[in-house]
């Protein structure tokens, strides 16, 4: 085991801070306080933050990989988050059941048809804006 170069007079102290030419950024130390004071003042649950910090690089998604990614069943994911962050308007249908064409070769090569179309989910542009704002508030801390 290394030999420790802590000054002596420190060896009771609770902790003991690194010197900063050992450390970058850390963005996340503060994650847990930063949240919780985001997550009271903009009025949204920390878990539908969460989801929507998880969402924010996609395109769209659909419940079957959001479940499997984010590892909630995709019952729960449905009636926990995406359900009430569609009524809340963070999350939108992007394509409907009703959208995919009706051509002869889509039928062909396609597994998904009009009746077994899974829905596509996006995050509105108030969600993304949401997620914006709390990266510049977890960088204030």
């Amino acid at each position: 085991m290394p030999k420790s170069k802590v000054r002596k007079s420190r060896k009771f102290r609770e902790f003991s801070k690194l010197d900063d030419r050992y450390l970058r950024r850390n963005y996340l130390k503060y994650y847990r306080t930063a949240r919780l004071d985001f997550c009271d003042n903009h009025e949204i649950s920390g878990s539908h933050l969460d989801f929507l910090v998880w969402a924010y690089d996609l395109e769209f998604f659909t419940m079957d990989y959001a479940s499997s990614d984010y590892e909630i069943s995709k019952r729960k994911i449905g009636d926990r988050i995406i359900y009430p962050l569609t009524r809340e308007g963070y999350v939108y249908k992007h394509f409907n059941r009703l959208t995919p064409s009706n051509t002869a070769d889509d039928h062909l090569f396609r597994e998904e048809t009009k009746m077994n179309y899974r829905v596509r989910y996006a995050i509105t542009q108030k969600a993304r804006m949401l997620v914006q704002a709390f990266y510049r508030h977890l960088e204030d801390y």
